[in-house]
């Protein structure tokens, strides 16, 4: 190195901001598959896929969500635009898909409303294992019905979509929240069973005890447990037609042999559900072991336009990070590249005929690789084994007089001569087992 090259500064590192990451292959493949079981099992249940703007009115989730919620008060990035408005990264999607559906009059398509979601949320939380300032979420919503079959058909989604993922070891926690009117009642019940003991409480649970107690049960400070173990249940302050509610999602989940446990004093940390309240958690995730949860938010709607008929809506989300985690933990290894071929020229020369075979073949359907014709066999037989491909296509001044390639299986060594027309079929078989 010259005088001249050590003195020369050196380039600033630009890394990626914290809570953030990049996403790069073998984990990507398992978001991939994620995403793809969802989208498949969400068709099977009638749902279309709905996309709403990273970009939202900042008031949106302050009506929807509440500003006494963490996310509201303390996790939203929101700022003002040039126009001195308010806006924010979206925190979650089912304000946003409830504030689309009031927008475009969605209640006028024929039938109940059935919308599924994936992509990006953002929240200004502490970032550790599993948890990013920026995350992915898929998730599904169901608007204009409030009949309990409603609510037993997104559980019973959810339990194909875990088993699809080989998360069918989860546990299905189940409550209701009630209506608003049982919410008072019971908001009364839990200040006076808090107040001899809230001093004693967290700094948290002493402010949420002011102003939404039911948070208080959403505290996962251990020395706090004892005392919420013994405040009242949800369930003894049910008026009748949320009890009546509850007991047919029950009856239905008991009818069809799909398994859940009773959680009287589960809660969902928004402020728009109502009555139906669920969580599935998973014990590869420890202590913190929710693997996704969701719940019925009647009157969301309304409370943002639509009429009060079509205001009942239930859905569910899913952080994929803590989702994915769950799977390698229960075994799923990354999905394989999925690369059929490898193709190896022998020669510079041979590289035009490799590449319109490369194209070929990928007109057919099949993913290939075309190697570096002026490396050696050996090493682009190296380079062909480390990019997970299934096969090598090797092209020599002899085979491509005879319009062939020699097929090398690189699982077994196995290899024989191909005519180039029927490599494509070739390709697409099951590789042959070594003798």
């Amino acid at each position: 190195m010259s005088k001249a090259e050590s003195k020369a500064p050196k380039a600033t590192e630009i890394r990626a901001i914290k809570g953030t990451r990049d996403l790069v292959a073998p984990e990507v493949l398992l978001f991939q598959e994620v995403e793809a079981q969802a989208r498949e099992v969400f068709r099977r249940y009638g749902f279309e896929e709905i996309r709403t703007p990273i970009l939202e009115p900042t008031e949106l989730f302050a009506r929807a969500v509440g500003e006494e919620t963490d996310i509201v008060g303390k996790e939203m990035f929101t700022f003002l635009d040039r126009d001195e408005r308010p806006i924010c990264l979206r925190p979650e999607a089912t304000a946003s898909v409830a504030r689309a559906y009031v927008e475009h009059r969605l209640w006028e398509r024929p039938g109940t409303t059935k919308l599924y979601y994936q992509g990006p949320m953002f929240r200004r939380e502490r970032p550790q294992k599993g948890r990013y300032r920026q995350f992915s979420q898929i998730g599904a919503e169901v608007l204009g019905s409030g009949l309990p079959q409603v609510d037993y058909e997104l559980l019973e989604m959810l339990w194909t979509l875990l088993r699809a993922c080989g998360l069918g070891d989860a546990e299905l926690l189940l409550n209701s929240i009630g209506c608003e009117a049982d919410r008072r009642r019971y908001t009364e019940a839990l200040r006076a069973a808090l107040r001899p003991d809230i001093e004693r409480m967290c700094a948290d649970c002493r402010r949420r005890y002011e102003r939404n107690p039911l948070r208080v049960l959403d505290c996962k400070v251990e020395a706090d447990q004892p005392i919420i173990a013994a405040l009242p249940t949800m369930l003894d302050y049910l008026d009748e037609p949320c009890r009546a509610h509850f007991s047919a999602v029950r009856t239905m989940l008991d009818e069809q042999g799909l398994p859940y446990r009773l959680a009287p004093r589960l809660v969902r940390g928004l402020d728009y559900y109502r009555r139906t309240a669920f969580e599935f958690v998973h014990g590869a995730l420890g202590a913190q072991n929710a693997l996704l949860g969701g719940g019925r938010y009647d009157g969301l709607a309304q409370a943002l336009g639509a009429p009060a008929q079509y205001s009942e809506g239930i859905g569910f989300a899913l952080g994929e990070d803590r989702f994915v985690i769950a799977m390698q933990a229960a075994g799923r290894a990354s999905p394989p590249r999925g690369i059929a071929a490898y193709i190896a020229a022998l020669g510079p020369e041979l590289l035009p005929r490799a590449l319109r075979l490369a194209r070929e073949l990928r007109e057919a359907g099949l993913a290939v690789e075309v190697g570096d014709a002026q490396r050696k066999l050996a090493r682009q037989l190296e380079l062909a084994a480390r990019t997970g491909a299934r096969s090598a296509v090797i092209l020599g001044p002899d085979e491509v007089a005879r319009e062939e390639a020699t097929l090398r299986e690189l699982g077994t060594g196995n290899q024989r001569a191909v005519a180039l027309a029927a490599l494509a079929g070739e390709l697409a078989q099951p590789a042959k087992a070594k003798p």
